[in-house]
């Protein structure tokens, strides 16, 4: 009684036409951005969190238990899935690096076609096939271009992020925000009160000449003013030792004959002794032993390599026997007999690292490589490196044999920015894996019955024509069938953070549609339209998305800007699905953060950039595609 009365008795009270189910679901909301802004928590776990609080809630967010769920069993969910998966047979033929080789060797050392080998490839390709694997696929490739041509990786890397998610754009199934936003526009098509309003479904190459227009934009803008405005953060003389300002940080010392660390483990001195540094490697008799070291006993004469500061050398020198020798250079570490060198190595999101420490992770003993400093959100960190959470874009700087590095590549908890010297790939899959895409999107785009009654094409007119889900499951029992991945790679295959990100903010965007909070802020949007054009309002909910996605995730600002966008276009007069595509387009414009998209936070560790970077380069791209966008809008679908 006292909560019906409650419910009954407390709109009345609150400003602005809220109701308390509305001031509810917006404290979720308020609470989900905050997180999403600060990465508290990881985005999934915000998503799960904020699922669980709508289903607690229900008297007041109107989502039951089947609707909180119902996120895992949404087509946007089950082809996102699917769609993860082809991309990773893709990748496991090579033929997308294949492709990067290619237009390297046409690169050369010539800067003009290096950038334009890198937006060549990243645009189109990232049309067909997932955009995030395109860029972890392609940063070992684009940064092995930028140092054997002797540019700067800084001038490419922002370039290839940018341009991934611009060819997101061409079809449905570039980017799982197309995907999510033809879902949602789907289910907003079957309310009653949407009726008329011509929302529906989104076809394989629905808004593909737009998507043109705005990647040929992009490219040429990242080709002349956005080439200008890139830094040189990453000198292509430099090595790794100047690149992370190692030279104080690495150093050479000898066991004397008095050494109190003589006959002790490598294990035993660093638990003995509490400093912060690492033995990396052990030169003895003529003879180099590096990871793993933790069983070695010290001898008197051992030449040991050391990463530490210069208060932990001192007191390692005063206090354990040591002689100092000298500085390390980057030819000395990797010069041994074991092939060791030195190599990039970036924690994506799917990371089982992400959270934890070095530390914690036994990260070295796991891995048998040797930490020398890593980056994280531009900042360097050598200090106290065990104990630092890792995030997300995190790049480390690893010293490790050629084993070593292979395994690394081979994981999927990181991605390595330098290519194996003999990759894995099964090319003789390549014929395989692209003619299952091509089915992927033929039987989900081509209108087969268009054939009927046409001289030897008649036959194909009674092919029915599938749902993208349909077709891109079809297309993963395929790709196993014809062994362009095996049954377990299935379940690698899949970013399951992406999953059940999407998972838990779909019954989000249900809440503020059921609630009316979706129509109190499309009223307050629509009331612009007293004194803008219906353009202008429209060129209003784009730069909304826009600034939203560069905080937040790009699938979350979907969720939370086309219910609104549609109520708004309906009490404007307005063409509600010219709305929708707005929002969808801008949701993939994360330009101007490096936190906003997952490509971004892949190129900030290797290319050194700072965050104020991404704002210099991406914010006159995303003002100018505001323009470009919100006028193509207008001149295909009218407002």
């Amino acid at each position: 009684m006292v909560v019906a009365g409650c419910m009954s008795l407390c709109p009345l009270a609150l400003p602005f036409g809220l109701t308390l189910d509305m001031a509810v679901v917006f404290a979720l909301v308020g609470v989900a951005l905050v997180l999403f802004a600060t990465e508290a928590l990881p985005v999934d776990v915000t998503a799960m969190v904020v699922m669980v609080a709508l289903m607690v809630l229900e008297p007041w967010t109107q989502i039951s238990a089947r609707e909180g769920i119902s996120g895992f069993s949404s087509p946007a969910t089950i082809t996102v899935l699917s769609m993860l998966i082809l991309s990773t047979g893709i990748s496991r033929t090579g033929v997308v690096q294949r492709l990067g080789n290619r237009l390297a060797d046409f690169a050369g050392d010539d800067p003009f076609r290096q950038l334009a080998a890198t937006v060549g490839v990243a645009g189109p390709v990232s049309g067909f096939i997932n955009n995030t694997p395109v860029v972890a696929i392609l940063v070992p490739v684009i940064s092995d271009l930028a140092h054997e041509g002797k540019t700067s990786p800084s001038k490419l890397l922002i370039p290839l992020s940018f341009a991934s998610m611009l060819g997101g754009m061409l079809t449905l199934i570039g980017t799982s925000t197309n995907i999510l936003a033809s879902d949602v526009a789907a289910r907003l098509a079957e309310q009653p009160e949407y009726a008329g309003l011509g929302l529906r479904e989104f076809s394989m190459f629905e808004f593909t000449l737009l998507g043109v227009v705005v990647l040929v934009v992009g490219i040429v803008y990242l080709m002349t003013v956005g080439y200008r405005l890139l830094p040189e953060r990453v000198l292509p003389e430099e090595d790794y030792v100047e690149e992370y300002e190692l030279e104080d940080y690495l150093t050479e010392v000898v066991v004397r004959e008095d050494s109190p660390v003589a006959g002790v483990t490598v294990e035993d001195v660093g638990a003995q002794t509490p400093l912060d540094f690492d033995i990396l490697q052990i030169d003895r008799d003529g003879e180099s032993f590096v990871e793993p070291l933790d069983k070695k006993t010290l001898r008197p004469g051992d030449l040991l390599k050391v990463r530490t500061d210069r208060t932990s050398l001192e007191r390692l020198i005063d206090l354990d026997g040591l002689d100092l020798v000298g500085a390390i250079t980057e030819d000395e570490l990797e010069q041994d007999e074991e092939e060791q060198g030195l190599v990039e190595v970036i924690i994506p999101a799917r990371s089982g690292l992400v959270g934890e420490t070095l530390a914690s992770s036994t990260f070295r003993d796991r891995y048998d490589v040797n930490v020398l400093a890593f980056r994280s959100r531009g900042e360097l960190v050598r200090e106290r490196m065990d104990h630092t959470p890792l995030k997300v874009g995190d790049t480390l700087l690893v010293q490790a044999t050629t084993g070593s590095l292979d395994r690394l590549s081979q994981n999927r908890d990181f991605i390595v920015a330098h290519e194996p010297d003999d990759p894995d790939y099964r090319t003789e899959k390549i014929p395989h894996a692209v003619a299952i895409i091509a089915g992927v999107i033929g039987f989900a785009a081509m209108p087969w019955g268009v054939f009927s009654g046409v001289p030897v094409l008649d036959a194909l007119s009674v092919i029915p024509t599938f749902d993208i889900v349909t077709t891109a499951l079809a297309g993963v029992v395929a790709m196993v069938l014809f062994g362009v991945l095996k049954p377990p790679e299935i379940y690698d295959s899949v970013d399951w953070n992406v999953i059940f990100l999407l998972a838990g903010v779909i019954p989000l965007g249900i809440a503020i549609e059921q609630t009316g909070g979706a129509e109190l802020l499309g009223n307050a949007v629509a009331s612009t339209g007293e004194f803008l054009p219906v353009i202008g309002v429209l060129w209003v909910f784009y730069v909304a998305t826009a600034l939203l996605t560069n905080v937040i995730s790009n699938n979350a600002s979907v969720v939370l800007m086309i219910p609104v966008a549609v109520e708004s276009a309906q009490q404007v007069g307005s063409n509600a699905f010219a709305f929708i595509l707005a929002v969808m387009f801008a949701a993939s414009t994360a330009f101007m953060t490096p936190v906003g998209y997952q490509t971004n936070l892949f190129v900030y560790g290797p290319g050194g950039y700072k965050f104020s970077d991404f704002f210099r380069v991406g914010g006159p791209l995303q003002l100018l595609l505001s323009f470009v966008t919100v006028g193509g809008i207008a001149v295909l679908w009218g407002v």
